[in-house]
């Protein structure tokens, strides 16, 4: 399925819905319905792999397989095993997408630097608005995640990508950008990556930044920062922007298309032009699945900023 980030992108999905150690207030899968930070074997290795070995028989064309999905994927205390799994099947490169709040830990960026691509995220300067914009876990603070992502990067060889994504009114004044810098001068990720609330997000009333101001505050990020948010006035037509990236790689004809669909709301909402795009049908046939999910009562529609799109009931 088409990333924003990534290309196209076959994802690996660790962590059972929401079981995260954040409750982001953009977070267009909803509220945290459990937040911690303990490291469990959420979900086993086989059947990652049984699944993983079934789209490569079917012949899986990806530029990544991309461990990410409905949660925070580092709380999977089997991380390390199910991408040494990944190894012994295929040779495509591996990709994490976390928070990195629990990279403050050794066992977790062990687990980590197994990838080839980790993307962190870095969403505010100081402690009162990391409180507001990530709502973290109480044992989680703003110093461990910073600390966390520098000694990640001391020890990891890959390529390191960091998410900043801005909320109008929250983390974006001058001073707060400033400060962001300074942690990012710090951290020195390989590439740094703006993004804003596009679809449907956990707390009413966060909007998107326009394109003029998220130029304006990738400038002040520094030359090297690029906007990964698709505000553009056909954005509904374009790829899907990515906070976790996409669920899957191209679509498998022995399943369910209903299903498929099903399971790419469960982690994002999506207008009908991003269900075309990431399916590869027309508009007609992503209605008809579109409405037989509705008629079940699994999906409502959701309208954003003149756009709508469609997410799973929780």
């Amino acid at each position: 399925m088409p990333s924003r980030r990534l290309g196209r992108s076959f994802g690996v999905d660790i962590v059972p819905f929401k079981v995260c150690t954040l409750d982001c207030i953009y977070c267009q899968l909803g509220g945290t319905t459990e937040k911690n930070i303990e490291r469990k074997p959420y979900v086993p290795v086989e059947p990652v792999v049984a699944e993983l070995k079934e789209a490569l028989n079917q012949g899986l064309e990806t530029d990544y397989i991309t461990i990410a999905g409905s949660g925070e994927p580092t709380l999977n205390s089997l991380l390390g095993e199910i991408i040494d799994r990944i190894r012994e099947n295929t040779d495509i490169p591996i990709a994490i997408v976390t928070n990195g709040t629990l990279l403050y830990r050794a066992d977790v960026r062990e687990d980590c630097a197994k990838a080839d691509v980790v993307m962190p995220s870095l969403d505010a300067g100081d402690e009162r608005t990391f409180q507001k914009i990530n709502r973290p876990h109480g044992d989680i603070n703003i110093e461990m995640l910073i600390s966390g992502l520098c000694a990640f990067r001391k020890e990891f060889a890959g390529q390191l990508w960091l998410e900043v994504f801005v909320v109008d009114k929250v983390n974006t004044e001058p001073e707060q950008i400033a400060k962001i810098k300074t942690i990012i001068e710090r951290i020195c990720p390989d590439k740094v990556q703006l993004n804003t609330a596009v679809r449907p997000t956990a707390q009413a009333g966060v909007k998107k930044l326009s394109a003029q101001r998220l130029r304006a505050i990738a400038d002040l990020l520094g030359p090297g920062c690029e906007i990964i948010a698709d505000v553009s006035p056909g954005a509904a037509h374009g790829l899907l922007e990515d906070k976790e990236d996409n669920m899957f790689g191209p679509h498998l004809p022995d399943l369910d298309k209903t299903e498929i669909l099903f399971s790419m709301l469960k982690r994002r909402p999506c207008s009908l032009d991003d269900i075309c795009s990431a399916m590869s049908i027309g508009r007609n046939e992503a209605l008809k699945y579109v409405t037989t999910l509705q008629r079940k009562g699994a999906v409502r529609a959701q309208e954003k900023e003149g756009r709508v799109f469609f997410k799973v009931i929780s």
